[in-house]
């Protein structure tokens, strides 16, 4: 049987979507690296993507998402422990090429579990209640922002 695309409850379909947006940046950096792009111009758009984007990601989720299989839980304790090393790996200066791979690595790492397990795990056991509640956080939204410097077309 073909990998069918998982369901998400709508309430976590946003969350979904900025894990698009993630998976996209890590290949961002992947064809960068590849190319031997100078790693200033990458690390520059790792800072933006933590700050426009992965900080608030994070946040969202443990203050709204995790809640609902609680702290206890040994996926939760997973990301978590993926979210503070993530934390670190993005506060990094100097990054090289090797640290740059790695740091897309780890990412797209984080965002497979919390697709593929994570996320069928809490909408398997959250209410309906506890659902609306992360519906409702997503209704202020993040704006839609893009990293001007397209290093990694391989037009430019």
């Amino acid at each position: 049987m073909p990998n069918l695309p998982i369901k998400r409850h709508v309430a976590l379909q946003p969350l979904s979507r900025d894990h698009h947006h993630g998976l996209l940046f890590c290949w961002k950096i992947r064809s960068g690296v590849k190319r031997g792009i100078d790693t200033s111009r990458m690390e520059a758009h790792a800072a933006w993507f933590w700050n426009s984007h992965l900080e608030f990601h994070f946040a969202e989720e443990e203050e709204f998402v995790f809640p609902i299989l609680g702290k206890e839980n040994e996926l939760i304790q997973q990301a978590l422990a993926e979210h503070a090393e993530l934390k670190k790996l993005f506060s990094q200066e100097d990054m090289d090429f090797e640290f740059l791979n790695y740091l897309q690595i780890a990412l797209e790492k984080h965002i497979r579990f919390e697709e593929r397990i994570l996320f069928n795990e809490i909408q398997e056991v959250a209410s309906p209640e506890q659902l609306a509640m992360v519906d409702q956080h997503n209704a202020a939204g993040q704006e839609e922002l893009e990293w001007e410097d397209d290093y990694w077309n391989w037009k430019s």
